[in-house]
């Protein structure tokens, strides 16, 4: 057998550490009916596709919706109809909704936090209506290594954006099933899949804490290669994976 290209051990390597997620942190069984909080970004677009694609195999047995929620107020947009367009190719029907907020109303959040927290809530609405008993997030193991460090350095407290979370006010339950790819691969594989690009970026994306700790990550592990492997050994430990 010939040896994989770089593009076929890119795809292996995509489709195993999904598989390995859903088992590791008991994500999909058989009867979910998952709701993909599809943003247009390059993340959730792979989640979705992968989600799609490990449906056909059938186990475990599992439903798609996809949803799209718009910010009326934050200059951030993708195009709609590739989006619809892009989900209906792989089986899954996309729904868009649009929210916004006012950000004089709460001086003590950021924009990115009250903009996540309307998403959220529309997101939670969508998905009992469709009769969903869980919401996928596109978050990768960057995010939630630097989510660690946000609160390390910003909250006092250790913890960080489970792969599993049963949310206690409403029967649904938050997963992550890109918590074990990378931010590189998941770029690699979405240049290779072609995927278009929202049409105007978030005017706050690089002035966040976020953007510091992406490239504090990146300074920890030119003097520590296993910087990131420790940090998530010590998620798993303390349990701050699921919940």
């Amino acid at each position: 057998m010939p040896p994989l290209t770089a593009t076929e051990r890119l795809e292996k390597r995509v489709r195993e550490r999904l598989v390995k997620a859903m088992a590791t942190y008991s994500l999909i069984n058989d009867d979910d009916r998952i709701l993909v909080a599809l943003s247009g970004g390059k993340d959730s677009m792979c989640l979705l596709e992968l989600l799609a694609l490990r449906r056909q195999i059938r186990h475990p047995r599992f439903e798609l919706e996809a949803l799209h929620v718009r910010m009326s107020n934050v200059h951030y947009e993708s195009d709609t109809d590739y989006l619809s367009s892009f989900a209906r190719e792989l089986g899954v029907r996309l729904h868009v909704r649009t929210t916004g907020f006012d950000a004089s109303t709460d001086s003590r959040r950021s924009p990115c936090f009250l903009c996540s927290w309307y998403r959220r809530k529309v997101l939670f609405n969508v998905a009992q209506e469709l009769g969903c008993n869980k919401i996928a997030l596109g978050h990768h193991q960057d995010d939630i290594l630097e989510t660690t460090l946000m609160g390390l350095f910003y909250q006092g407290q250790f913890g960080s954006m489970p792969a599993r979370l049963q949310m206690r006010k409403m029967p649904l339950v938050i997963i992550r099933p890109l918590c074990l790819e990378t931010e590189a691969d998941l770029k690699a594989y979405s240049e290779l899949r072609g995927y278009h690009p929202p049409t105007k970026t978030c005017p706050y994306e690089r002035s966040s804490h976020r953007s510091d700790m992406k490239q504090l990550l990146s300074e920890l592990e030119a003097r520590n290669p296993e910087t990131r492997p420790c940090i998530w050994r010590a998620l798993e430990k303390e349990g701050k994976l699921t919940e």
